[in-house]
């Protein structure tokens, strides 16, 4: 993985342009009361194997309720507020992918919808101080975040007309020592509408309720921010969209998993090091797959995080896979 970012500040308004990893930002403040973000993704996949373009990624306004913004309203695309690792950006994420038990929850992670978030100017500070520092933040995202979104995942039409709806809280502690910690809890239900297609041989297309399966999970956060030992854990468990075992029905059964993630964070003569390693664990069904596939997987991955200069990251990753279902194509065998 690399990172390159170069940035200008494109008018008279304190909006900027980024180009980061094929990918366009702008934001800024239009008003004391409107901050708006849109980037589009340079290389996402719109279509089948090798069909690729431009899509967006975000697309949304903060529409601030008060002066300091600790009340604020975002409309739009934007990420949902389930979980602490959805929501922290791959540049301040250690391994390469997100982990499956929560990204399975919001695949892109991203929909669009409308939040109300809340955080007091101190809880808001924290969250910048977070990524600021160096010590992988996730951003902020409110300390309580409530709201309603399509469900069906980023840049897809809505299929049914009944919203997901979300809350989150979570919470940025600070010691007398400086030592950052964050606990949280977050929760969402809904019914989502699985892409079904033929399967086998005679061809069998599996059968799922017209308004969708139900689709709810909850979940708990625990951080304890790199300095210089890390910890991060996060898990979950619910009831979403999965394909039987006959292959002839879609229902909502239950699912469950998470991560444990441990890390350092060192700084050296030849730059900033960030060895970690990770337990990535899930059962259940993948709801974005087609015919929504029972999947199962457990891993460990070993990484280093190295970053000679702060515009440039390189990452290294071996990855011990115990279990992983190939939720991709029938008939969805483990592929270890």
């Amino acid at each position: 993985r690399y990172e390159f970012v170069t940035g200008v500040q494109t008018c008279a308004l304190p909006i900027s342009f980024l180009i980061r990893r094929g990918r366009m930002i702008f934001s800024g403040d239009v008003t004391d009361h409107l901050f708006l973000y849109a980037q589009s993704d340079l290389n996402g996949s719109v279509g089948g194997a090798g069909d690729f373009g431009v899509q967006m990624r975000d697309l949304y306004g903060d529409i601030a309720i008060d002066k300091d913004k600790e009340f604020r309203f975002r409309v739009g695309q934007s990420k949902v507020p389930f979980g602490w690792v959805n929501l922290q950006s791959s540049q301040n994420r250690a391994p390469l992918e997100r982990p499956d038990a929560l990204n399975s929850a919001a695949e892109g992670e991203r929909d669009v919808g409308v939040f109300f978030m809340w955080a007091p100017v101190e809880a808001r500070q924290r969250f910048k101080d977070l990524v600021k520092l160096g010590l992988k933040g996730s951003g902020d995202y409110g300390v309580v975040a409530v709201g309603a979104y399509s469900g069906q995942g980023p840049n897809r039409p809505d299929a049914n007309g009944e919203p997901h709806v979300v809350a989150r809280v979570s919470y940025p502690f600070k010691l007398d020592n400086g030592q950052y910690f964050e606990l949280g809890a977050n929760a969402y239900h809904g019914r989502y509408v699985p892409t079904v297609s033929a399967i086998g041989t005679p061809a069998l297309t599996p059968a799922a309720a017209a308004g969708g399966v139900v689709d709810r999970r909850a979940g708990v956060t625990a951080v304890w921010y790199p300095q210089p030992f890390g910890v991060e854990a996060e898990w979950m468990m619910g009831e979403g969209p999965t394909l039987s075992p006959n292959f002839r029905n879609i229902t909502s059964e239950f699912l469950h998993g998470g991560y444990v993630q441990l890390n350092y964070r060192q700084q050296t003569d030849h730059g900033l090091l960030f060895p970690f390693t990770r337990w990535n664990y899930y059962d259940g069904g993948r709801k974005f797959g087609a015919n929504a596939p029972d999947s199962k997987v457990n891993e460990v991955d070993f990484g280093l995080e190295w970053s000679p200069w702060p515009e440039v990251e390189l990452t290294l990753v071996y990855s011990r896979s115990f279990q992983r279902t190939n939720t991709r194509t029938f008939p969805y065998a483990n592929t270890t």
